[in-house]
């Protein structure tokens, strides 16, 4: 249930995407599946969310660290542009593992914190 509320928070905040994340296609995430009988885990780069507060972004934007010190990178040859995530708000990101990196697959700002209100 946690999941479904964090995939309909991610849908509602869908127009804040286009605005993170510069040179980036994504394609809209589908419908949420069941899964197959007998799974257990999901596998290496399975897309997942997180919800945080960011804590800092990298001088080169191409990372996020939230205040759990959760680290969410760019793809490669994506940047952040400047500005649209500062240290403060509360994103919810969808990303994938690959070699140990959480890779951004989507980012929405939930709340943009006490100085932009």
């Amino acid at each position: 249930m946690k999941t479904l509320a964090m995939f309909v928070a991610m849908q509602a905040s869908a127009i804040y995407v286009a605005a993170a994340i510069a040179q980036m296609q994504v394609p809209p995430p589908s419908e949420p599946t069941s899964p197959p009988p007998r799974a257990t885990a999901p596998s290496q780069g399975a897309e997942k969310a997180v919800e945080g507060r960011v804590e800092s972004v990298d001088p080169t934007r191409t990372e996020i660290t939230l205040s759990d010190g959760t680290r969410l990178a760019t793809p490669p040859g994506s940047v952040l542009r400047p500005g649209v995530v500062t240290a403060g708000m509360v994103v919810v990101a969808s990303y994938r593992e690959e070699n140990g990196l959480k890779i951004l697959t989507g980012l929405a700002v939930k709340d943009r914190g006490p100085a932009t209100r």
